[in-house]
């Protein structure tokens, strides 16, 4: 059964960052632990991302704002369902993380970034099957991404202990609130 967060609790949790960071595993433990719903964001993409990530193309912003408003409006219905949720995307960049935002009116929304160097990442791209991202992307994710900026709440947690380590230290970091980045 899923739970509302407490009221000193953010009521979206998005574990975010490039790919290979674990956000499946770590955002479905996250969720598990707090009681609350897990969305995969990678789900919600449109049929036409998929191909092209598959092709080995890097997404351009409009091929992702179609994808971001699909995250926010199904973060909305969870929301309306008096249910508090993790929802893992990528939110590269400010402006993508700006529009998440956006899925919570009352702004109660944290930002898990997961992080790990490009070479543990890239090792762990090469070991995955059956996902529709190829490690030629990695790189472009790198260069896209913008840091988690002062003025906005999360946490940045390192991806390189086990799974279950990097859970419960997210877990952690959403219960106290994290810091400004």
């Amino acid at each position: 059964m899923t739970q509302a967060a407490s009221p000193d609790l953010p009521r979206v949790v998005v574990v975010m960052g490039v790919s290979s960071t674990g956000k499946t595993k770590v955002g479905t433990r996250l969720a598990r632990q707090l009681g609350w719903r897990f969305v995969e964001g990678d789900e919600l993409h449109p049929p036409a991302n998929i191909e092209k990530m598959s092709a080995g193309t890097p997404l351009t912003d409009e091929d992702r704002w179609p994808w971001l408003d699909a995250i926010v409006e199904h973060v909305r219905a969870v929301l309306e369902e008096d249910t508090s949720v993790v929802v893992t995307c990528s939110a590269l960049r400010r402006s993508y993380r700006d529009v998440l935002r956006g899925a919570d009116p009352d702004g109660s929304v944290f930002f898990v970034h997961l992080h790990g160097t490009f070479t543990l990442l890239a090792e762990r791209m090469d070991q995955r099957e059956g996902h529709f991202m190829p490690a030629a992307l990695l790189q472009s994710q790198f260069e896209t991404l913008e840091p988690l900026e002062p003025d906005e709440v999360g946490a940045l947690v390192d991806v390189t202990p086990p799974v279950h380590v990097v859970s419960a230290e997210a877990e952690r970091e959403v219960r106290r609130g994290g810091q400004q980045a």
